[in-house]
């Protein structure tokens, strides 16, 4: 930037991170995200600026923050590129600093450097022991191959006499695979005196020119050369990503042009822009409803069954459910039929005990069967009205852009379901009343009245014969835990067993348990227990299962205890009624005494049975085929033909097609998205084609990253390097003579450790130099750091 704007001092200086755009432009001005509008041309303002903003959230007292300062630098002295300017890890809390600071910094370090769209300068002063460096170590453990760190080398100049890091810029000890680049900044004394910026990269440029152990790589060491190389590396990366970058870019730009190519067209002032938009959205919910109640939606529904699916599942699974549900007792249907009888004979009964007609009690009774089955019918119509509704309720969230034309079309559509819900309960009322009104025992099903006399319930329920009514999973719930507690099994339920299994394959079957003389009845819910359970007796006070009196069953809903119960009412297993209806009723056993009326009852009992039957049959048939056409297909016709009428009759069409403020945000939204995306696949299509990129370097074995932590290898600056017998260079300003170190004699092992030099000797001409044993070099002026050995 060659500008002084970061803020320099002793201690933990960086505070909060720093995210710093450098942008190419004509003028030199910056820009702080927490200060919109206003242009910082001094840069001193800009020091103070993040000295202020540091310490209005972290404190003055050291105290740390994650929420970083963003700096936009505009200059035509810049490269584009994006810095961020990490805290240092600090090993001891001070001020207002926690104890755990270090967990603190390397976590927030770990937040920017693990994305992997970003560049890893791994900053390391050159008098420090490299092995062990944190920035190389936290750097390796998110980037293991080493394609995004650059190892940096800094305080160069500060080097103990005799040494140098010569190796390791050549990347020959301790590699990276994108090696490293040495600079030199300025030292406090510099910046104290207010040494230029420009001043201080000529000086480093010197530096690495004059020095004899750098001077060879001088081009590709220093602040320009680095700035060069991240600009270099930036392109590279944004060359690398484009392919995956322009896919997600273009897969965006077609998942939002259907929505965009309508909003493409909106004209705000086209007086037939609402007319047109009411006939496409009143069209738009038809084609909606259709589809849903028909089942070819382009949008399936797989987290439940809804529209059409739900409806089907009404007319065949739960309304044969709630008539099964409605089948008589068997011992409250031959009470009924005994009360028939007696009062039929009426005083006669004594004198005609032998002569009986059944007609006029199987009427009777049938007539009584036949309208209880009013319920389910009617309770059926309630729920296909209901899934209509929330059908409607459905197709009309595509209307959410115009909130009056929504509300309208679900208040008219949904008030002309329930008017036709009352015309259908009207017709199936209707033809439970036609089935009521004539008892055709006539019918071909009907099995009348001399084979009823010779048929008993062992007879017809042999002619069902073993045939499965049901399966699924069950769990035994009054198993104790002593003898492996509750189990899920795989129950089989057919006209004469209940057998359950290990698991669906049915191959290893556990019991079998036959239907005779059970009863089910309800079990209440336990406090800890989610599960609905049901229980299944013996009427004998018989074990049902080896020492169980009760077989207790449990399902995960009440809906499937009741699917459960009605199966096993289709297998002649029945409800329990309890003891005080038995004892009230008890008088109805009277009269089965009576062998004569024994065998009446049972005549009329296999009349009653054989002629509901047919009526069940014509009554599951006829109830969904009158809904179909009474209900479904008139609000079909209904939203197709007169929709439209009704909404332009309710209300003006300009209220009906006022728009929402969210929509109109949204179409904003997605038409500035549409031409961003536009302008970006244009873009990068020219970078793809106008920038060279260069190969990355080879990898290099880093495995010493993993043994600095166990055996350390000795550190780099203290290796003494030989230099060669040349007179030595003029050092810079300030810094003391530059070290020269005598070479080593053909059988000399490694060079010796320079001792404290005295007082400087003069030059040696280039003859004597070459002649006799070169000088020691005394130790520069501003002593260095002490090394660690």
């Amino acid at each position: 930037v060659s500008r002084d704007f970061l803020p320099r001092g002793s201690g933990i200086v960086t505070r909060r991170p720093l995210v710093l755009q450098l942008i190419t432009a004509k003028t030199e001005y910056a820009e702080f995200l927490h200060c919109k509008g206003r242009k910082f041309t001094d840069f001193d303002e800009v020091r103070q600026e993040i000295e202020v903003e540091t310490d209005r959230i972290t404190g003055v007292n050291k105290g740390i923050s994650s929420i970083p300062i963003n700096l936009r630098i505009y200059s035509p002295h810049v490269l584009s590129l994006t810095l961020i300017d990490l805290p240092g890890i600090t090993k001891v809390p001070v001020g207002d600093q926690p104890p755990d600071i270090e967990q603190q910094i390397r976590d927030m370090i770990m937040q920017f450097i693990a994305r992997e769209n970003c560049l890893i300068l791994a900053v390391t002063p050159a008098n420090t022991d490299l092995a062990n460096s944190d920035a190389l170590k936290l750097a390796k453990e998110v980037d293991p191959q080493g394609l995004r760190t650059i190892g940096v080398i800094t305080k160069l100049d500060l080097m103990d006499e005799g040494t140098d890091a010569r190796e390791i810029l050549e990347n020959k000890l301790l590699p990276l695979r994108r090696g490293y680049i040495g600079v030199v900044n300025r030292s406090q004394k510099d910046i104290d005196g207010k040494k230029d910026i420009k001043a201080a990269l000529l000086a480093e440029r010197k530096f690495f020119l004059s020095h004899p152990a750098y001077r060879h790589m001088a081009d590709r060491m220093g602040t320009p050369y680095l700035q060069k190389v991240l600009n270099q590396q930036l392109t590279n990366h944004i060359r690398d990503t484009l392919p995956a970058f322009r896919s997600k870019l273009q897969s965006q730009l077609l998942s939002i042009e259907h929505e965009v190519e309508v909003y493409k067209n909106f004209r705000p002032e086209d007086p037939t822009r609402k007319t047109k938009a009411l006939l496409q959205m009143v069209q738009q919910f038809s084609v909606d409803f259709e589809k849903r109640i028909e089942g070819s939606g382009d949008q399936v529904d797989t987290l439940e069954l809804s529209g059409g699916a739900k409806i089907n599942r009404i007319f065949h699974e739960r309304f044969p459910f709630e008539l099964v549900k409605m089948e008589f007792n068997e011992k409250e249907l031959r009470r009924e039929i005994s009360y028939a009888i007696k009062n039929i004979h009426g005083i006669r009964q004594v004198l005609l005990t032998g002569l009986f007609t059944p007609d006029m009690a199987f009427e009777a009774i049938v007539k009584k069967q036949i309208v209880k089955l009013k319920g389910p019918c009617l309770k059926s119509v309630d729920l296909v009205m209901q899934e209509l509704i929330n059908t409607v309720k459905k197709c009309t969230k595509k209307l959410a852009t115009y909130p009056r034309l929504c509300e309208e079309t679900e208040r008219i559509v949904a008030s002309y379901i329930r008017e036709r819900e009352e015309k259908t309960k009207d017709q199936v009322l209707l033809l439970i009343d036609i089935q009521v009104s004539y008892i055709n025992t006539n019918h071909e099903d009907f099995i009348g009245f001399a084979n009823a006399q010779q048929r008993s319930s062992q007879v017809n329920k042999s002619a069902v014969g073993n045939q499965v009514i049901r399966k699924g999973w069950l769990t035994i719930n009054n198993i104790g835990i002593m003898k492996g507690g509750s189990k899920e099994y795989w129950f089989v339920l057919t006209a004469e067993s209940l057998s359950w299994y290990k698991d669906d394959e049915e191959k290893e079957k556990k019991y079998m348990l036959p239907l005779d003389n059970l009863k089910v009845r309800d079990v209440e819910k336990s406090f800890m227990s989610s599960k609905h359970i049901f229980a299944l007796f013996n009427t004998e006070q018989r074990n049902v299962y080896k020492d169980y009196r009760f077989l207790e069953l449990a399902c995960d809903s009440q809906e499937e205890v009741d699917s459960w119960k009605a199966s096993l009412l289709r297998a002649g297993v029945y409800p329990d009624k309890s003891s005080t209806e038995n004892d009230e009723n008890g008088q109805a056993d009277n009269f089965s005494m009576d062998p004569q009326l024994e065998r009446q009852v049972e005549t009329i009992r296999n009349l009653v049975d054989s002629y509901m039957s047919i009526i069940n049959k014509c009554i599951r048939d006829l109830i969904p085929k009158t809904i179909m056409h009474l209900m479904i297909n008139n609000v079909k016709e209904f939203i197709n033909a007169e929709l439209l009428a009704h909404l332009y009759s309710s209300e003006d069409q300009n209220t009906l097609m006022e728009e929402s403020a969210e929509q109109a945000q949204r179409r904003d939204e997605m038409l500035r998205m549409y031409q961003a995306l536009k302008e970006a696949l244009a873009i990068i299509g020219d970078i793809s084609t106008s920038t060279v990129s260069t190969p990355a370097p080879p990898p290099v074995d880093d495995s010493w990253l993993q043994q600095a932590r166990r055996s350390p290898p000795p550190s780099p600056s203290t290796q003494r390097r030989p230099t060669l017998n040349n007179p030595p260079t003029r050092p810079l300003s300030g810094r003391g003579p530059a070290p020269a170190i005598p070479s080593p004699g053909p059988q000399s092992g490694a060079p010796p450790v320079p001792f404290r030099p005295g007082p400087l000797p003069p030059f040696p001409s280039g003859g004597e130099a070459l002649g006799g044993p070169p000088q020691v070099p005394s130790r520069p002026t501003r002593a260095p750091p002490s090394v660690p050995r």
